[in-house]
């Protein structure tokens, strides 16, 4: 197939890049490196089936260039990721993650229905003159949409929606115009809505994430900062388990119109998560949290609907890929 996967040069990106490469496909990644990065797709460069593009999806013009062509598959990944950025500066989270992905949506609707494609009661009317062509679009959402309530059984695809950051906010207005394209036009979409994901090619720096940043300050016997009480959990998803999940929603038919979570069905305290990385080599100290409205105390996948309609389920426990983890940091400071 012709695989196009926007924020392909991102972290989970980049994987789910590499994995539809080993399946055979052809992959164009499209990316404003914002948030990625070249050398995350370099070993990529000399595979025939991959090419990288940079630009940006709130951008018209660059989206006519990357449409040139048509798509099997779009796995829509580019967004401003950062919970704490988007109460800082909302507007730049909305317009990347809202109105970027409806215009992804919209391409992707002229590519199967063309310019002068039109419904009549539920079917769809093309000009015979125009070549279409069948177009999935799997969108990246997050578990950031649900709400704070806990429950010691798992968050599951029905538990209540209620954002507390504008970066959840913009992905359920995103997660609601994708599956309305799909009851509106029979779109093939899907809302995928992976936890936190975490493993080689994340940053590690002060965007990074929890458990890259814990591994590079313990590698270097630096204090580890906790947020809060540190009572807070998370489900934390290995990346290739993550990237296994991402592509396999879209191969799947039976995932159109659907909403669909990623986890382990394990959580840890962060305090409990400092320790085991840590391993007695680093302080760990607890520090304000700089904006604790945003913060939701338990995050607990429940991951049985991706089971039943994928068969997907994680192979990596916490500690193997904290492992894997940790020896890739190792190799990318010793290069």
């Amino acid at each position: 197939m012709n695989v196009l996967v926007t924020g392909g040069a991102g972290f989970i990106g980049r994987w789910v890049v590499n994995k539809l490469l080993k399946d055979g496909h052809n992959v164009t990644a499209f990316d404003n490196l914002a948030n990625g990065s070249e050398k995350n797709i370099e070993e990529f460069r000399n595979n025939d089936r991959f090419k990288f593009i940079k630009g940006n999806i709130c951008s018209e013009e660059d989206l006519d260039a990357l449409f040139t062509e048509n798509y099997d598959i779009i796995y829509h990944m580019a967004a401003s990721i950062n919970v704490q950025d988007s109460i800082d500066d909302p507007k730049t989270t909305f317009f990347n993650d809202t109105v970027g992905t409806f215009n992804i949506l919209m391409k992707a609707k002229k590519q199967m229905f063309g310019e002068h494609g039109r419904m009549d009661g539920d079917n769809w009317i093309l000009d015979d003159k125009e070549k279409t062509s069948p177009c999935k679009v799997v969108f990246m959402s997050t578990c950031m949409v649900y709400d704070k309530c806990s429950l010691e059984t798992g968050i599951d695809e029905k538990h209540p929606t209620k954002p507390v950051s504008p970066y959840g906010g913009s992905k359920i207005a995103a997660e609601n115009m994708v599956l309305s394209f799909y009851h509106a036009y029979k779109l093939p979409t899907t809302v995928i809505r992976p936890f936190n994901t975490y493993g080689p090619f994340q940053k590690s720096g002060g965007e990074g994430g929890v458990v890259a940043i814990f591994i590079k300050n313990s590698l270097h016997n630096k204090a580890i900062n906790i947020y809060g009480t540190g009572d807070q959990t998370r489900d934390l998803l290995y990346v290739k388990d993550c990237a296994d999940f991402v592509v396999g929603s879209g191969y799947s038919q039976k995932t159109n119109g659907e909403i669909l979570n990623a986890g382990t069905g394990r959580d840890i305290t962060i305090n409990e998560l400092a320790k085991l990385i840590s391993s007695g080599r680093s302080e760990i100290n607890h520090i304000k949290h700089i904006h604790p409205q945003s913060e939701i105390m338990k995050l607990l996948c429940n991951y049985s609907k991706a089971e039943k309609y994928l068969g997907w389920k994680p192979k990596y426990t916490l500690e193997q890929g904290v492992k894997e983890t940790e020896q890739w940091i190792k190799q990318t400071e010793e290069a």
